[in-house]
């Protein structure tokens, strides 16, 4: 065991690296995949993360977002320099006032489906100016006039703060020569996809190897999950043989989750098998009574279809024995006092109903000896009908008897069940019971809580069965109780 366990080890360790670089793997592919949508977090709270991975995607600066900026900051500079009222300050307003209209004009955010952004900007400007269109409103913050009236720092404040983070989360994605927008994440993929079909090629040699009869298909289709791990496209599905992986390994235990999946499967085909295969089974019933099957059956005689017997016993009838004998021998002399009990009441009740009776009860020591008598005769009767019960069942003339009996109830039975006008009736009456069993409870049954049959179903699995005992068990058994 010691040997076993010691060549597992390195196995294990193998499977647990390998594990973990598809995990690492998986993680490089849900950051590709959610790299444009969080850009703008990316961009404002890590953005050396951006600096490095923006050409990897193919995102550049858009210009004339990049120019605008480029405008505001030289007009910040001109401002320190010259202050607010110089010409070249108004010239530098101006400029910046009309590629505002151009870029409410051209909305250079609709290439990346920034829209919102610009929307955004507008209604922040809107808000701070007090004008209804976003046009006059850049035309109006945008002017020596309204600066000085509210004042270059805080304007200018309003912009860095509100204005210019929102117009520098823009930027332009390059177009590759398949049409398709730029995306280089095949180039750090590239290697993790080698390592994975290196890894599946060697499994799949070892497989082939251990299993002589498999084509290299069947030792590939071996670990299936593992051929996702290879898709350059639908990267996300590598989810499976990532959870599959580190259940392997041993670093994640999924058997619960594996559990619950598998048990939401059967819980949704379990309510229609169910409906299905009870209707079916209904169905051919009521089919072979339609068809007369179930008439022929009746009518026909034992000798035309003998009955196949497997052990030479009549079940029923030793069943039926087993119960008489238990009943005589094991019930009856239990319950004795209760049948004595009900006896003297009966045996009391109809003394009282005699006149002449009711009128010796005035004499003294007539009602103690009523009450004697009342017992001996309820213990006389249970006594007598007992011992009766006994040599019926001990007796084999009365066990004949009893038997001619039920023979020949049954014969009568069934010659009157075959009357036709009998057999019609209850043909009808079968067909109907089956058809409102069909209606009123399989429904029911299909609606059955399938998650609680589910939970006893795996107790049932959990629990060690009994091993049947057999003469090499019992014979291990004294050999081992021996040394």
């Amino acid at each position: 065991m010691a040997k076993i366990k010691s060549s597992q080890r390195p196995q294990l360790y193998f499977e647990k690296v390998m594990a973990i670089t598809a995990t690492a793997n998986l993680c490089l592919v849900l950051f590709n995949l959610s790299y444009v949508p969080w850009r703008d977090f990316y961009y404002r709270k890590l953005p050396q993360i951006t600096q490095v991975y923006d050409p990897i995607k193919g995102i550049e600066p858009h210009r004339e977002t990049q120019s605008y900026l480029q405008a505001v900051t030289a007009l910040e500079e001109q401002v320190s320099q010259t202050g607010l009222q110089s010409p070249q300050v108004q010239t530098k307003l101006e400029e910046i006032s009309r590629l505002s209209i151009e870029i409410v004009d051209s909305n250079p955010f609709a290439a990346v489906g920034k829209s919102g952004t610009l929307e955004k900007i507008k209604n922040r400007m809107r808000d701070r100016v007090g004008q209804e269109s976003a046009k006059q409103a850049f035309r109006t913050f945008w002017s020596q006039q309204y600066l000085s009236q509210k004042g270059w720092n805080p304007e200018i404040n309003f912009f860095k703060q509100n204005i210019r983070p929102l117009i520098a989360t823009n930027y332009y994605r390059r177009i590759g020569e398949d049409g398709e927008l730029l995306d280089n994440f095949w180039l750090i993929d590239l290697p993790f996809v080698g390592l994975f079909a290196l890894e599946l090629l060697v499994r799949s040699f070892y497989i082939k190897r251990s299993h002589p009869g498999f084509s290299w298909l069947d030792a590939v289709l071996w670990r299936w999950y593992d051929l996702l791990l290879l898709l350059p496209f639908w990267r996300w599905l590598r989810i499976a043989p990532v959870l599959i992986r580190l259940d392997q390994a041993r670093l994640v235990n999924l058997r619960p989750v594996w559990r619950q999946v598998n048990q939401g499967i059967v819980a949704n085909f379990a309510e229609e098998i169910t409906e299905i295969v009870v209707v079916r089974v209904i169905n051919q019933i009521q089919g072979s009574i339609q068809r007369g099957e179930f008439t022929r059956w009746l009518m026909q005689q034992e000798n035309l279809r003998p009955y196949i017997d497997i052990n030479n016993v009549n079940e029923v009838e030793a069943i039926a024995g087993l119960l008489v004998q238990t009943v005589v021998y094991q019930v009856l002399p239990k319950i004795q006092p209760e049948i004595n009990a009900i006896l003297r009441h009966n045996i009391n009740t109809a003394l009282q109903q005699v006149p002449l009776y009711r009128n010796l009860q005035t004499l003294p020591g007539v009602g103690q000896a009523q009450t004697q008598i009342s017992e001996q005769l309820a213990t006389q009767i249970t006594t007598n009908l007992y011992n009766v019960l006994v040599s019926a069942v001990e007796d084999p003339v009365g066990a004949k008897l009893t038997s001619q009996l039920v023979q020949s109830f049954s014969q009568a039975l069934g010659t009157e069940v075959q009357n036709k006008h009998v057999l019609s009736e209850i043909q009808s009456l079968l067909f109907d019971f089956l058809e409102e069993v069909k209606l009123n409870y399989v429904q029911r049954l299909s609606q059955e809580d399938i998650d609680q049959i589910l939970q006893q179903t795996r107790q049932l699995r959990t629990q060690v069965p009994l091993q049947p005992i057999t003469e090499s068990s019992a014979l291990t058994a004294r050999e081992k109780s021996g040394r």
